[in-house]
């Protein structure tokens, strides 16, 4: 629901906007206790990766492709030794479960769909919204990794622009275990280029660049410290990072990747759907 007159005005100006209580404490738990669930009935093997935004060779191309219509763990970067040891509990040591709970997990289905969701996704103009990819981002306690400056439209890209991240706060996000920063108005006028594309090639993964557009700095950032159950919904092209969690406590996170079924979808795009997959929707 958009509780703020003000919520569209900011989407048009700033790109993005903040619903605070969106999601009640039993949702909440329920897929927190899920998430630890999945993790707690992981086994590593050699299609695991860890994951890292810093050096996306550190992601098995295979690992990251096989993902996309399945339900896997990877590794925080500095989970494991240069070996590949486990150098903290298991339970500690995942980034992210992907990429297709939305569509697989009976929880996580149940709480990316919804009349709230589907309000909100024609309110910022998705007459036909299709979830791609979801996610739960752990941000690890003390060893949280960074997750520098990009647009989630690298990964998704339409013609037209039209991929709009849901993001739901599972727990606190605050300026000491990495909360979201943004660039306000970042996604419009001429910083509101595409500057890289996130390209399948062969079975092979790279990150293209496209436009030298440099990142905002902190100077033109803004800090979005949020409370558990807080939903933040953001334009594709809004540039957007996360520092390192370095602080006892956890972050957890999931998000949503949506888009409109009437843009054309990219067959560059890394997660792709075969004709037997189909695209969820909101409702």
């Amino acid at each position: 629901m958009l509780s703020n007159p003000d919520d569209l005005a900011r989407w048009h100006e700033d790109g993005y906007f903040v619903l605070p209580g969106f999601n009640a404490a039993a949702q909440l738990e329920a897929v927190r206790a899920r998430a630890h669930a999945i993790v707690s009935g992981f086994e590593p093997d050699d299609s695991i990766s860890r994951f890292s935004t810093r050096d996306r060779a550190l992601v098995a191309d295979t690992a990251l492709l096989a993902s996309a219509d399945k339900v896997r763990c990877f590794f925080e970067e500095e989970a494991l030794d240069a070996a590949g040891r486990l150098q903290v509990p298991k339970e500690r040591s995942i980034n992210k479960i992907g990429h297709a709970l939305h569509a697989l997990d009976p929880v996580f289905r149940d709480f990316s769909r919804g009349p709230g969701l589907a309000r909100v996704a024609e309110a910022v103009g998705l007459k036909q919204p299709q979830v791609w990819q979801s996610q739960v981002i752990f941000k690890q306690p003390h060893i949280g990794g960074e997750v520098g400056w990009h647009q989630d439209a690298s990964f998704f890209v339409t013609d037209p622009q039209t991929v709009t991240t849901f993001w739901f706060a599972l727990e606190d996000a605050t300026l000491d275990n990495g909360c979201l920063w943004v660039e306000p108005g970042g996604h419009r006028g001429a910083r509101g280029v595409l500057r890289e594309q996130f390209v399948c090639e062969d079975g092979h993964l790279r990150m293209r660049p496209l436009d030298p557009t440099p990142w905002p700095d902190t100077a033109h950032a803004r800090a979005l410290p949020v409370k558990a159950g807080t939903l933040v919904v953001f334009d594709g092209l809004l540039p957007h990072y996360s520092g390192p969690n370095r602080s006892p406590v956890s972050r957890m996170a999931y998000t949503l990747h949506v888009t409109d079924g009437r843009a054309a979808y990219s067959p560059m795009n890394w997660l792709q759907r075969t004709s037997a997959q189909t695209v969820c929707g909101l409702d």
